[in-house]
């Protein structure tokens, strides 16, 4: 097979159709995808010096063992500043092959497209002559600083809050985009009627609508079902006279964390809605809140407002668009809501939290207080066979998904796995030409027969903090796929205390010289000093995430090269990473402990 073979292997669709490069019918402009000369950001080709038509289906011939050490090396990011540029706007814009196992949705083979393009698109090649030397490109460590810090936050919680002792000291977040745009969304509020604090973080798939909408709008959910009878009493009071509202929520919100001021009204009349039936549920007579239930009841009223949302439409255009792709698209969560020394993790789909504790000896160990809602969690498919007959028990989950198609087992929106086939129908054809023109949306899954076969219902853990218990990270599948769990706490706890446990160092298999030994001490040596250039822990647990070699140190020529990689071809090697790092403080912790 030829290098041009493998690369004709990408897949061609607009963005606007399918955001993350699944196929689709509805690209406009190819039929041929060994010919595409798409635009948009770089395509990767083998260049050539003399060919009357530069692209790759006249990129010269290479064994395929030649061309996947490449691949696993980063030697590509080597070459792609020599790489092709297509300027014609209104060419659709084409994606490398992605590995299915990488994407959180798996498009039907019936979607696969070839890719052909328009009339004269040989005019548009003939100006450009490319050089057959590969140019080596590295990014200066000031460059990937200013990546990996690009979307950095911190906060720092203040001792008394002016209702209780803060069991926080802070948190830490950060996100590194592998898809374009990013589909990883963040929160972080304080509640400011009821005490606590919420941290949450949102995976995407099939676009970034759905993970943006649940970022926004959960928190607001969740506080709303812990309030008491009373304020939420005093609260529709206000709205019925037109009284400023009490603040529910101080968020804690990075410059690039945008909320959709469009959706504000509709978002606003949904979150009314349902605490007017917590009104009329409630005669007031329990002042006892079940956080469990507060967070689950939450969970799933958004995932029904999301449904119902989509259903009924909205009269504006834009509005009305807008909610059929946040039901079409789906999102996970993770989400941690602590007071004082009570900790909560409602978790749906496939991030992690994970909490770190520090050992007598000065160790680190894991404790993990999520479930991944996936194939690999025996009691996940379990549930999913006895919600649904006898006779679908090799068809709900084929090849470790959901009808063969979605990763997680648990999401937010996803209607298509949740609607009856002619509820979905109906909403297409009356919906939007964007809707009914896209074939991703009329495509109905296979042995789709007992819907729904997804919830947004999460699995709520409990854990009492105790004062060994020095922070907690959440974070989306991006970050699990790349780190072990007990890696994760050793680097994060070696980062906040400024300890480093020297282990022997641990070469795996590997022959290593004296000479390769001695320069591995060497950069261990330095790492000390390296550690703080990062004033992160999420910062500085990405860049271990992307920049670790085989003996588990950072190593910048690898970081470069992961940072060099266009976004075509970013999402072959990795996801999205989301990130935050809450530190509890162990005197407020130990504190309440004492009192007991």
């Amino acid at each position: 097979m030829s290098i041009s073979a493998l690369l004709s292997m990408g897949r061609c669709c607009c963005r606007c159709c399918c955001p993350r490069g699944l196929w689709m019918l509805s690209a406009p402009c190819c039929d041929d995808r060994r010919m595409c000369v798409c635009p948009g950001p770089r395509r990767i080709g083998i260049p050539v010096r003399s060919s009357s038509l530069p692209l790759f289906s006249d990129a010269m011939p290479a064994p395929t063992q030649l061309f996947f050490p490449l691949i696993r090396n980063c030697e590509l990011s080597r070459i792609y500043g020599t790489a092709c540029y297509c300027h014609h706007k209104h060419l659709c814009c084409s994606s490398p092959y992605v590995p299915q196992s990488r994407l959180r949705y798996t498009p039907h083979p019936a979607y696969a497209t070839f890719c052909r393009p328009k009339e004269n698109w040989w005019q548009y090649t003939q100006g450009r002559r490319y050089a057959s030397t590969p140019q080596k490109f590295y990014l200066t460590p000031p460059q990937v600083n200013s990546i990996l810090k690009a979307n950095e936050y911190s906060f720092k919680v203040p001792e008394f809050d002016g209702k209780n002792v803060s069991s926080i000291l802070g948190f830490d977040s950060n996100q590194l985009p592998a898809n374009a745009p990013i589909e990883d969304r963040r929160s972080a509020a304080t509640c400011l009627q009821t005490r606590g604090m919420l941290l949450g973080v949102f995976d995407g798939h099939a676009g970034c609508a759905c993970s943006q909408a649940v970022s926004e709008r959960l928190f607001y959910y969740i506080a709303v079902s812990l309030l008491p009878h009373e304020t939420l009493l005093e609260i529709e009071n206000a709205v019925e006279s037109g009284r400023a509202l009490l603040p529910i929520l101080q968020w804690h919100k990075h410059p690039n964390d945008y909320f959709s001021k469009e959706a504000s009204k509709l978002y606003f009349n949904s979150l009314r809605t349902y605490w007017q039936e917590l009104i009329d549920l409630n005669t007031g007579e329990s002042t006892d809140i079940d956080v469990k239930e507060a967070l689950i009841n939450a969970f799933k009223r958004l995932d029904n407002d999301i449904s119902l949302e989509a259903q009924v439409g909205d009269p504006n255009s834009f509005l009305n668009y807008l909610v059929l792709r946040v039901a079409f698209s789906g999102a996970t969560a993770c989400v941690a809501h602590v007071d004082g020394v009570d900790l909560h993790v409602a978790n749906t789909g496939d991030s992690r939290a994970m909490l770190g504790v520090q050992e007598e000896d000065g160790s680190w160990s894991a404790v993990t207080l999520s479930n991944d809602h996936n194939a690999q969690n025996e009691r996940e498919l379990e549930r999913l066979k006895l919600e649904h007959p006898k006779s679908e028990a090799k068809s709900v989950v084929k090849q470790d998904r959901l009808l063969g198609l979605l990763m997680p087992f648990r999401a937010f929106g996803d209607v298509k796995f949740k609607w009856s086939i002619d509820l979905q129908k109906r909403v297409i054809e009356s919906g939007p030409d964007q809707l009914n023109d896209n074939e991703y949306t009329k495509f109905i899954p296979p042995n789709y027969h007992t819907p729904p076969y997804l919830t947004a219902e999460p699995e709520v853990t409990y854990h009492r903090l105790r004062p060994q218990d020095k922070f907690l990270v959440l974070a989306t599948d991006g970050l699990w796929e790349t780190m072990h769990r007990q890696d994760v706490v050793r680097i994060v706890g070696e980062y906040l205390t400024g300890m480093h446990h020297q282990q022997p160092i641990a070469v795996g298999g590997y022959k290593v010289t004296l000479g390769q030994m001695h320069g591995l001490l060497t950069e261990r040596r330095t790492k000390m000093s390296s550690v703080f250039e990062d004033q992160n822990a999420a910062t500085h647990l990405i860049r271990h995430a992307v920049g670790n070699n085989e003996f588990g140190t950072v190593d910048h020529e690898r970081l470069s090269k992961m940072l060099s990689l266009p976004e075509e071809l970013a999402r072959m090697y990795r996801d999205d990473i989301t990130i935050i790092v809450v530190q509890f403080n162990s005197h407020v912790v130990g504190a309440y402990q004492n009192q007991e």
